[in-house]
């Protein structure tokens, strides 16, 4: 490690648009030339964003020996952070956790001080005393409010690591506080700003004030933009409880504060704040924005803007061709617009650009897994599972389970052996965060066990797999013509001659008929109206439109008349009711469309009278987050 006095290394790289290292910070430190740091460490997170990781956290660790720089034991914490949750190791996470609680005593430490107990209570009466809100604020120095933004930022990464680390339901209560109160600093940070601003317009000055700089706003823009998307995306039951104590969330005002810092708009193809104007935290921004458009807009539709991603991506690959970050939305871009075979290049890209956090490949292998099972290259999908299988920590049942149902799909007698010893294992694999199992890891242990309990039989298994990650939404629909449609088809007459002794058959004939009959369904609605955001390809199509909806219609109609004699997989019958409303909704037929989305919503049992059974059904709560996103795009019609 280099001395307190030395220089940053001379031989660290130049970015691609040119930016080099800036002059390195005073010795020693003192506090009121805390945001002398920020050049520099806008410079290693240029250095992070360009694919050079390693560089960039040297960088910091030699600008700050000691870890007592507010900027740089902030910033050192955040990719420490980053790499806790890549990895997913109890290690990897205690290391970030106690390099975040850091950073976090250093920005406590910069922050103005608490006034006494008397003047508080004084400032209840006289405003002038007050020690909260705007006026509190605005009695702070400059690096006083930042210390107070970057407080709230390190508090939000503690929170969740410490839930995700601790594993328990007394940590996941412990850091929810620690989220409220990261909220009422964002809360206060914004309306101090806005205030600022208000003035500085009054006073006819321009339609900002001036005096606030680029960093700091583009801080404050991130803390409420994200605060109020993330609480428009919680399921409606928590969103209740959440709104008792006065937190709401508005999704467009979110998106706007997380344009502002790039000046983004949606009437333009560039944004407006150059590279020497921008704060240190427009790209977080502008990354805050992707994950948005790119990875929630599989659970939700409101708000979301492919065309606005698609500027953004094209913004920052011209500004980091080797992005690793921008590769991966170029090819979360590419699977929203039905084109796997091309984000696979992308992932493929991604894996190259960068060796130095291996864990980050785990994310590409994941996304080429499940772009191989759209184009229903199983073998190719086959391989990626492994790899995960053997690598990533994320969670494993689900991957081993992600190589069981392709091999036994392969379906040669040594890879089905080979399947049923994997099929084994995943029950064993299951993780639990807060205290809580992942509800995919028990759908997929549920149905390892019933792989057993078959006697080595599960079927449609990588087909099911493949729809709980999207991928017959995504396929091409020459794919589901060829490949997808024919295995429900295959199934449907093998089990058609069993359909009058059904116990004659060897496994859960109800349960295997409505599985083939629900996949169906899905697989010719998306043949008859493909997502919104799709490319259509040009090849012609085998089945017209009507009938594709006509028999998606019949298929989905089947799930429900049969519905009632399922034994495990209860979940079809509510996925059907979702999967059959939507496509009601692409009929323009909206009355219809609601009243089964509702139905999903209602908490009534679908699974016919005489169905007393205990417990959630599998995949629940997911499934209540994309009705509650449908049911609000039932009045918009350019996505449904």
């Amino acid at each position: 490690m280099a001395a307190p006095n030395s220089e940053p290394k001379t031989s660290l790289p130049t970015l691609p648009w040119g930016a080099s290292a800036p002059a390195s910070p005073k010795r020693p430190y003192s506090p009121e030339s805390a945001l002398e740091d920020v050049p520099g460490l806008h410079y290693a997170l240029h250095l992070f964003l360009a694919s050079q990781m390693v560089e960039s956290e040297e960088y910091c660790k030699e600008c700050d020996p000691k870890g007592e720089n507010l900027y740089f034991a902030t910033g050192y914490g955040l990719i420490q952070c980053f790499k806790g949750v890549m990895s997913f190791e109890d290690e990897d996470l205690l290391a970030a956790l106690n390099h975040v609680k850091q950073g976090n005593a250093v920005a406590n430490s910069h922050r103005k001080r608490a006034a006494s107990l008397p003047t508080r209570l004084a400032g209840l009466v006289l405003g002038s005393l007050n020690t909260s809100g705007v006026g509190w604020i605005k009695s702070m120095t400059p690096v006083e409010r930042h210390a107070e933004l970057v407080y709230a930022e390190t508090l939000f990464e503690k929170a969740i690591l410490g839930i995700v680390y601790s594993g328990d339901w007394l940590a996941f209560i412990k850091e929810a506080l620690n989220l409220r109160t990261t909220i009422n600093i964002y809360r206060q940070l914004g309306q101090f700003v806005e205030s600022a601003d208000a003035e500085a317009r009054a006073r006819g000055d321009g339609p900002e004030d001036t005096t606030i700089d680029s960093h700091f706003r583009s801080g404050v823009c991130l803390g409420v933009g994200m605060s109020n998307v993330i609480l428009s995306l919680m399921p409606s039951k928590v969103l209740t409880v959440i709104e008792l104590f006065g937190y709401t969330g508005d999704r467009h005002t979110g998106l706007a504060y997380l344009m502002k810092p790039g000046g983004w708009s949606k009437d333009s193809s560039a944004p407006a704040v150059s590279v020497e104007q921008e704060g240190i935290r427009r790209p977080m921004c502008d990354m805050a924005l992707l994950l948005f458009h790119l990875v929630f807009s599989s659970f939700t539709f409101d708000g979301v803007d492919i065309t606005m991603a698609q500027k953004i991506l094209d913004y920052h690959q011209t500004r980091y061709p080797d992005g690793v970050f921008f590769l991966f939305g170029r090819g979360r871009l590419s699977i929203c617009r039905g084109q796997p075979a091309q984000a696979i290049e992308y992932y493929r890209r991604a894996v190259v650009v960068q060796d130095q956090y291996k864990n980050m490949h785990h994310i590409s292998h994941w996304e080429i897994a499940v772009a191989h099972l759209a184009l229903w290259d199983v073998a190719a999908s086959l391989t990626n599972w492994r790899a995960l299988a053997k690598d990533a920590t994320w969670s494993k049942a689900t991957y081993t389970y992600g190589a069981a149902v392709c091999l036994l799909e392969l379906g040669d007698e040594k890879q089905r052996e080979e399947a049923a010893k994997l099929m084994e294992q995943v029950p064993t694999l299951r993780q639990r965060i807060a205290g809580k199992s992942i509800p995919l890891e028990k759908l997929v242990a549920r149905k390892a066990r019933k792989f057993q309990e078959q006697k080595g039989r599960l079927a449609l298994a990588a087909l099911e797999f493949g729809y709980l990650f999207l991928c017959i939404e995504h396929a091409p629909r020459t794919v589901i013509l060829s490949h997808m449609l024919p295995q429900t088809d295959a199934l449907l007459a093998e089990l058609q001659g069993h359909r009058d002794r059904p116990t004659a058959y060897d496994g859960y004939f109800w349960d295997d008929w409505c599985l083939a009959q629900f996949l169906r369904g899905v697989c010719l609605r998306y043949v008859a109206y493909p997502d919104a955001d799709t490319v259509p390809d040009d090849a012609e199509l085998p089945m017209s439109q009507a009938d594709a909806e006509r028999d998606a219609v019949l298929a989905f109609e089947a799930v429900f008349a049969d519905g009632d004699k399922i034994a495990l997989d209860h979940y079809l019958n509510y996925f059907a009711h979702f999967e059959y409303g939507r496509l009601l909704a692409c009929k323009r037929d909206k009355a219809g469309a609601r009243e089964h989305l509702e139905l999903v919503m209602s908490g009534k049992s679908l699974e016919g009278p005489g169905v007393h059974r205990k417990g959630k059904y599998s995949m629940e709560n997911g499934l209540h987050v994309r009705t509650h996103a449908a049911l609000e795009a039932l009045d918009r019609k350019d996505r449904l």
